[in-house]
């Protein structure tokens, strides 16, 4: 009996010491708003993505310097321009132990091409997806792709046999509301695997053990808490509840850095922030004009761009952390250029003389949907458009809402007038032309159609010759910057603070990689 006290006083012990040792090797991440889906098919959306890299993989991957590197394939071969085939990573289980098999990476290729994906566009050139024995996967596209590897960089394996079995074939409408178990459940080959998941409160990661990789992390678990209100956000990082946030607000930068128990480090991320108009409507929606649609008047589009004053938003609402964007794009995109970002210049007189040759002397009303928990300060940027466009006659109505309810509305095509943020994973100007400006993009709300940009988007994705291919880029890029279909607004600036015992590597597409983080 004695000794089986001592054993059970023991075991307690231990188990507290794994439990302090644990802890010690948490990091308690934070950011203003959630994954808004654990399945890596349903919504193209950056935190989403985020939250998907850590737990699922993809064929290839980016690394640290963003370079395109070997993830579940170990390696790939152009049998003809149009025919790829990749060979598997031997030894990769997923997180319930079954094996990755190249009947996984069909499925997942044929689940993300499907019509509630929101990542089709990624891989519309894919024309079929075959297994080639056991490690093997041929994939086919229309036409020679020369940026194949970039977009499939984007496309998460998930397990056949784990997604039939839980009725999660294909993923949920997120327009329609639908959700899957796949929507809050995971299953994936990464270094973490989800253990706990209570959407929009906490999300726990453990390490996987079974991972194929060499681990370069010392962490055991990560602890994801989103929190909306920024003041708060801030006061959980400085009293040490919040190890680090990914998102740190530009009003709370100095202070934070001024802690001698925290760093900062900002950098130039990959995203635009824009609005978008609907030109394409007969009538708008919120409008107090009936019978026609006064943004599909170009006269009214580029009154609205010519009345924000964006340097004062860059200085007031965004304290410098921005750079005023003529395109939906960024430097080091292929198809940027100085010349194509170059902004019209603010001239509020132009604008009320463009709206009056419109025939809208008095201006009318709108409304402009904004996120209020997705960009930097994208509320107070909404705010700060909505007084400049008072200034020229226009009354605009804010309506700010959470970005789930925001993107929903946004896909069933319910916004007249709305914020949006793009970045490129691919680092290719296609990636923006296929989603925003092909007529039958997913994320063209705007009802922008032009059959030469049709066809120029086509041209793109099977032209291999660069000059030609980089020369309908520019076209396409001259057509949509004359058209003004979106109001492109700045390049936005990314800040994470942490524990000055926490690293966790920054990148410009504001996807932390776990896997390389280490806390002291």
């Amino acid at each position: 009996m004695y000794l089986k006290k001592i054993t059970s006083f023991m075991a307690v012990a231990l188990l507290a010491t794994i439990a302090s040792t644990a802890q010690a090797n948490t990091i308690k991440w934070s950011m203003k708003g959630d994954s808004l889906t654990l399945d890596p098919h349903e919504q193209n959306e950056g935190p989403t993505t985020m939250v998907s890299r850590q737990i699922y993989e993809a064929l290839v991957t980016r690394g640290l310097d963003m370079s395109i590197e070997p993830q579940l394939a170990t390696g790939w071969t152009i049998e003809n321009p149009t025919t790829w085939v990749f060979t598997l990573r031997k030894g990769v289980t997923f997180h319930d132990g079954s094996p990755l098999t190249a009947s996984d990476v069909v499925f997942s290729f044929n689940r993300a091409k499907s019509k509630t994906s929101d990542f089709k566009e990624y891989i519309d050139s894919v024309t079929s997806v075959e297994a080639v024995g056991a490690d093997k996967v041929k994939l086919v596209t229309e036409g020679p792709n020369p940026i194949l590897l970039n977009q499939i960089s984007n496309i998460f394996v998930m397990s056949e046999a784990w997604s039939k079995a839980n009725n999660s074939a294909v993923p949920g409408d997120f327009n329609a509301d639908e959700k899957t178990f796949a929507s809050s459940n995971a299953n994936g080959t990464g270094p973490f695997k989800i253990t706990l998941r209570e959407q929009d409160t906490k999300t726990v990661f453990e390490k996987n053990d079974g991972w194929w990789g060499t681990v370069e992390h010392n962490l055991n678990r990560i602890e994801l808490f989103p929190i909306a209100n920024s003041a708060t956000r801030v006061a959980s990082l400085l009293s040490g509840e919040i190890d680090i946030v990914t998102d740190a607000p530009v009003q709370d930068l100095k202070r934070i850095d001024s802690s001698a128990s925290h760093t900062v480090n900002s950098v130039e991320q990959m995203r635009t922030i824009f609005l978008g108009m609907d030109q394409g409507s007969a009538e708008l929606r919120s409008s107090n004009i009936k019978g026609k649609n006064p943004l599909a008047d170009k006269r009214v589009r580029q009154a609205f761009y010519q009345a924000i004053d964006i340097e004062a938003i860059k200085k007031k609402v965004m304290r410098g952390l921005s750079s005023p964007a003529g395109i939906i794009t960024f430097p080091g995109v292929n198809g940027y250029t100085t010349d194509l970002d170059a902004r019209l210049p603010y001239d509020p007189a132009a604008s009320k003389k463009l709206l009056a040759e419109a025939g809208y002397d008095d201006g009318f009303d709108i409304t402009l949907n904004c996120p209020n928990d997705r960009y930097v300060n994208d509320e107070a940027i909404c705010t700060a458009v909505v007084g400049m466009l008072g200034k020229v006659g226009v009354k605009v109505n804010l309506f700010a809402q959470t970005k789930s309810t925001h993107f929903q509305d946004l896909k069933n095509g319910l916004s007249d007038f709305y914020m949006l943020g793009w970045g490129v994973p691919t680092l290719d100007s296609h990636y923006v032309f296929s989603f925003l400006y092909d007529s039958k993009g997913s994320w063209n709300k705007v009802g922008f159609n032009n059959a030469r940009v049709d066809e120029l988007i086509q041209t793109m994705v099977v032209e291999v010759d660069p000059g030609k291919r980089n020369a309908a880029i520019a076209e396409a890029w001259a057509i949509v910057k004359d058209d003004i279909s979106y109001l492109p607004l700045h390049h936005q600036v990314i800040s994470w603070a942490a524990k000055s015992n926490v690293d966790v590597p920054i990148r410009p597409n504001n996807e932390p990689l776990f896997r390389f983080a280490t806390v002291n």
